[in-house]
């Protein structure tokens, strides 16, 4: 089970496990951002490499337009997932 939506103009809350089949629901959300935002992971509890591909998609559109997305509330395994894949260096993490 996967959930995503915006809890308000500037947070976005992902819930449950966000893998392959559940892209594009997270890129429907995500997608839709045009401005800097922090992406709440409070309740995610999985993320898959095309989760991350998501996120990073996102990312990159919004650098270009000189927003970004602020990560917070990860658990300690999906932390660790960003670290070794160098998105520490992408995104600002709380």
């Amino acid at each position: 089970m996967f959930e995503v939506r915006q809890t308000g103009d500037d947070r976005v809350l992902l819930v449950g496990k966000l893998d392959a089949s559940q892209v594009q629901a997270a890129r429907d959300v995500l997608g839709q951002l045009k401005k800097s935002c922090i992406v709440d992971f409070g309740e995610l509890e999985y993320i898959s490499s095309a989760g991350l591909g998501v996120l990073l998609g996102a990312q990159k559109r919004l650098g270009e337009a000189g927003a970004s997305l602020k990560l917070v509330n990860m658990n300690r395994h999906i932390r660790e997932i960003f670290r070794m894949a160098g998105f520490d260096h992408i995104f600002e993490i709380e």
